[in-house]
């Protein structure tokens, strides 16, 4: 069966009972998908990405890490801080630890498994193949996505790089819609930080099991912040939050993402200690309760 037959078919029958209840309007729908209708707050390890690395902590303690270091109830891992393989006694060991801190596992950042906008076919299979692993710790942790790369080469024809992309996602969903997990890509540099871009490849894959994680990166170059968030927010399935050069910017940001509808996980990645802290005062003083 043809990967978009089956994506068709699978949303509209339900993948045998297995997908979520509503998929009808873009933005309710997404956030019904993604199993959230409220605004919540969530840490990104990123944000802490040092602390892992000179040993402070290891990640089956970020879920201590954030509800008693932060007060924080979200957590969003970063696959290669996982300490070695993802065996079932490590998986079952941070279940456990973030259900005794009473903290939920937004998503797992995906790295170092490939790009979804690879020029050849053996390569887009390998990143579908890649991924499979992260989708059933993603599953198994309770977890709504996972967040994938899409860079493309250097100088790519647009049209190419929608081609491919659109056919490494569709690949990615045949997995992933079964296991009620969405993918979802990160402005991460190459196509990812063309909004226009995104948006084509949303429109073209079509499910709503595809979104988007804006990184709202801090304007500069050619890269407008404001714009990319605005033009993408149909498609957003989560937050990569950082602070803004000034407070006014960060507000206008935060009220842009609520106002357009979202409702959903706010994963804060500002970088060190004091930013986190600093990133959850902004949000709770400008998120509507």
């Amino acid at each position: 069966m043809e990967r978009r037959s089956f994506i068709g078919k699978a949303l509209a029958l339900g993948a045998a009972g297995m997908l979520a209840p509503s998929l009808v309007g873009t933005q309710t729908a997404r956030a019904e998908a993604l199993r959230i209708r409220k605004n919540g707050i969530s840490l990104a390890q990123w944000a802490l990405v040092d602390e892992v690395r000179q040993g402070k902590w290891k990640t089956l303690d970020f879920p201590r890490v954030a509800r008693e270091e932060f007060g924080i109830s979200g957590i969003e891992f970063v696959n290669t801080l996982f300490e070695g393989p993802t065996t079932m006694n490590y998986l079952n060991t941070l279940k456990k630890n973030a259900a005794d801190q009473g903290v939920t596992c937004v998503l797992i950042m995906c790295d170092a498994e490939g790009d979804a906008c690879s020029p050849t076919k053996e390569a887009r299979r390998q990143f579908e193949i890649n991924h499979r692993k992260w989708i059933d710790a993603a599953r198994y942790l309770g977890c709504h996505s996972i967040r994938i790369n899409c860079i493309g080469p250097k100088e790519a024809n647009r049209e190419e790089a929608l081609k491919w992309s659109a056919e490494t996602c569709n690949m990615m969903l045949e997995y992933a819609i079964p296991a009620k997990i969405n993918v979802l890509i990160e402005n991460h540099g190459g196509v990812s930080n063309d909004a226009d871009f995104m948006v084509a490849l949303m429109k073209e894959v079509d499910s709503h099991y595809l979104g988007i994680l804006p990184d709202w990166r801090q304007p500069g170059g050619d890269f407008d912040n404001v714009d990319y968030l605005a033009k993408t927010m149909p498609y957003a399935g989560g937050m990569s939050f950082r602070n803004q050069p000034t407070e006014e910017l960060t507000a206008k940001m935060i009220r842009l993402a609520y106002e357009t509808g979202f409702r959903g996980w706010y994963g804060i990645e500002s970088a060190g200690r004091e930013a986190v802290k600093t990133s959850k005062e902004l949000l709770l003083k400008y998120l509507p309760e």
